[in-house]
């Protein structure tokens, strides 16, 4: 008897949903998130699903220089609570969705009282995004708008493609800045400047 075997297709099976939208409600959202935890999942303001990928080296190793620039400056002033790129937010109560900043920081008063182990319901005072290669500009632009209208005093887009940074301050244009070394966030945290001499 002889048996024999289907050849091995070593192709990756892919599902393309790069033209479908998924809609999901807030409390479906939540379901995803316990039944697949190891995917990072955003809800838009719109409801529509976001499935991140995991990021390349690149990306992890400027991401982590950013939020352990924010964690030291914190860890000495002591005046809030940082938050790296796992971390939900709840915004659906005050028409936002659910995304998960690269990293955050809130400033200690505004957690009083506050139940964070699970999404945090507050808008954070300071937030970045990090675009990695697989972020279209438009969407991550999109995300920072939100934040802004939310009420988040000072977003920073950090785009290494194109070696840019803009700045979202709250009730003021959108600033623009070409290859900076630094970025002063002073109005928001006192003393803190971002060092970027290890992004580019």
């Amino acid at each position: 008897m002889t048996i024999t075997s289907a050849p091995i297709n070593t192709q990756p099976l892919l599902l393309d949903v790069s033209n479908t939208t998924l809609i999901v409600t807030p409390e479906q959202f939540d379901r995803l998130c316990i039944d697949n935890p190891d995917l990072r999942l955003e809800l838009t303001q719109n409801r529509e699903l976001i499935v991140m990928p995991p990021t390349g080296g690149e990306t992890g190793r400027r991401n982590g220089n950013l939020f352990a620039r924010v964690w030291n400056w914190n860890d000495q002033t002591k005046l809030g609570d940082v938050f790296d790129s796992s971390t939900g937010y709840d915004f659906t109560a005050i028409g936002g969705g659910k995304p998960s900043p690269d990293v955050s920081w809130i400033e200690k008063s505004r957690l009083d009282g506050i139940d964070i182990k699970g999404f945090i319901p507050v808008v954070p005072d300071f937030v970045i995004e990090l675009r990695s290669a697989t972020d279209r500009l438009n969407d991550v632009q999109t995300k920072m708008i939100d934040y802004q209208r939310l009420g988040v005093k000072l977003g920073i887009l950090v785009n290494p493609q194109n070696r840019t940074v803009e700045i979202y301050r709250l009730g003021q244009e959108l600033q623009v800045l070409e290859s900076p070394m630094s970025i002063s966030c002073e109005d928001v945290m006192p003393g803190f400047v971002l060092s970027m001499n290890e992004i580019w």
